[in-house]
């Protein structure tokens, strides 16, 4: 093996590569200077591959630059030799090089095929492009996300005030209201003079207090806390029975219009908070006309009413409205159209465009809170001076429209024998309460909250025919009162009253099956129409 290395390097038998050019200048220095300048290049791409592999650790497949990198260093070194052998004959050193040069080639070779497929998988620029600007959207998305989040968590807030609110304003307003009602019935014995006046009074107080139970029930719609009762509703139905009140509403220079679609299908909403949202529509829409045309007030209205099946090619029209089949309410008018800043604040709660005193901005928030409360969709199309549809889509129903029988007018009263214990905490409200009962001449039993209603029934049973029972009370409320005293009097009949109930009878924003609910303020009207009507139940 020695002697074969021996004479491998043995250069003395060997004439230099020079003699082949003839020692000629030109010839000896163009074959120099291409070999350096070859030699320098691969030299610096080595220094290069190495440069960027330990700067950008997260590059797959570093190891073939490594690789590439020692393969492109030994055709450097072959150059070298080129330019030595020109005048040392050293050809076995040269051999050497060239070998450990076609070793680096196949193991660069050997590593670099098997890795082509995956090199091919990796994206194109193209491709980098398009995720990057599928990227930048998705962020988009993503602000817009968080956005609406921080929205909807502002509107919780100001929905779990809202309800806090208006459980004591509630029962504030069953007291006013109430005593209003009972110094009515007391003026019938004075004297005619006295009793115009005061007349007088209770109506204006009476009708502020009017106007803040509305005030509350729209604050309590828009943050999507009051209960629905919901039915299967005909909209179309609906809207013929209220458009002749619309058109009183918008007087004789608006023109209505009300389309109705063949075929319209069931919805199952809240008839009487339904016929509320169209008519704010109504009046927001004459507010919009207000001075446009050759007189005050003056424009078209048009209520249309249609089925509409939500598929993807409509959802890229309409933004927002999930897959399904609704019942789409559209009302538009000629007025004066909303900017796009108007229109992206309009269902906020106290936002108006009018004049001072002119209005709560509660009327859109409102149609806003029951549309989604009800499962549906609400949308805003408007250009200023072209003016504005708005778009409610609601649910179809599932289930088969009901056969209603007609009955009769419920007897309002008692007959003196049916007992109604009345379960209150707010003593002023108890108070009111049983006073009315005696006078519709129900026998009264009553309790200031759950376990003294329990303790007054345990220590001398009684028949009890209605429980009338506010639902947020300290200890016991109203729902666990009504489950104990099941269990004591089977069948036992239930009244709920609230302010403002979130958990305690309601699931989704309905009621419960079964249940019957009165929301405060409550008048002696609605509380012995609404226990007649449970009392005379089979």
């Amino acid at each position: 093996m020695w002697a074969f290395f021996e004479r491998l390097l043995d250069s003395s038998m060997f004439a230099p590569h020079g003699i082949c050019l003839l020692w000629e200048p030109q010839l000896i220095w163009l074959h120099v200077a291409s070999d350096v300048v070859i030699a320098a290049a691969y030299f610096s791409i080595p220094v290069a591959l190495s440069i960027f592999v330990s700067k950008r650790r997260d590059v797959d497949f570093g190891w073939v630059f490594w690789a590439f990198a020692l393969f492109i260093m030994a055709c450097g070194v072959g150059h070298v030799m080129s330019i030595i052998t020109l005048w040392y004959p050293v050809y076995g050193i040269e051999g050497i090089v060239k070998a450990m040069t076609a070793a680096a080639s196949i193991v660069t070779a050997a590593m670099l095929w098997p890795l082509l497929p995956k090199v091919l998988a990796l994206p194109s620029p193209s491709q980098l492009r398009a995720a990057e600007v599928a990227l930048a959207q998705e962020g988009m998305y993503r602000r817009e996300a968080e956005d609406m989040l921080r929205q909807s968590q502002k509107m919780e807030a100001i929905g779990q005030l809202t309800g806090g609110v208006a459980h004591d304003f509630n029962n504030l307003l069953t007291i006013i209201s109430g005593n209003l009602e009972i110094a009515d019935r007391c003026l019938q014995t004075w004297s005619e003079a006295a009793r115009e006046r005061l007349t007088r009074v209770i109506a204006n107080a009476a009708n502020g207090a009017q106007r803040a139970a509305m005030l509350t029930q729209r604050l309590l719609a828009f943050a999507r806390r009051q209960p629905l009762d919901p039915k299967l509703t005909n909209v179309g139905q609906l809207i013929a029975g209220m458009s002749d009140f619309f058109r009183r509403t918008l007087g004789e220079n608006v023109e209505l219009e009300v389309v109705e679609g063949a075929g319209l299908w069931q919805i199952e909403v809240d008839p009487s908070q339904l016929e509320a949202a169209i008519l704010n529509l109504v009046v927001n829409a004459k507010d919009a006309m207000n001075g446009r045309g050759a007189m005050a007030n003056s424009g078209r209205l048009t209520i249309e009413t249609s089925n509409v099946s939500v598929d993807e090619g409509y959802r890229q029209q309409n933004a927002g409205v999930p897959a399904g089949h609704y019942v789409l309410i559209a009302v538009s008018d000629t007025g004066s159209g909303m900017p796009r800043e108007v229109q992206e604040k309009a269902f906020d709660p106290f936002f108006t465009t009018k004049q001072p005193g002119q209005g709560t901005g509660l009327g859109l928030s409102q149609v806003y809170g029951f549309v989604k409360q009800s499962g549906g969709e609400i949308k805003i199309y408007s250009e200023v001076g072209q003016g504005t549809t708005i778009r409610i889509y609601l649910p179809r129903a599932a289930a088969a429209p009901e056969t209603v029988g007609q009955s009769e007018a419920p007897l309002i009263g008692s007959s003196g024998s049916e007992t109604v214990l009345v379960v209150e905490d707010e003593c002023d409200v108890r108070s009111y309460l049983v006073e009315t009962l005696k006078d519709l001449n129900y026998r009264v039993r009553e309790a200031a909250n759950g376990a003294a209603a329990l303790a007054l029934f345990d220590a001398n049973p009684f028949r009890i025919d209605l429980l009338l029972t506010d639902i947020v009370m300290p200890g016991l409320n109203g729902r666990e009162l009504a489950d104990q005293l099941h269990h004591r009097q089977s069948g036992l009949r239930v009244l709920f009253m609230t302010g403002y109930s979130r958990d305690a009878i309601v699931h989704q924003g309905r009621l419960d099956v079964g249940v019957s609910l009165l929301q405060k303020p409550v008048t002696q009207a609605l509380l012995a129409a609404k226990i007649r009507e449970i009392l005379d139940k089979a």
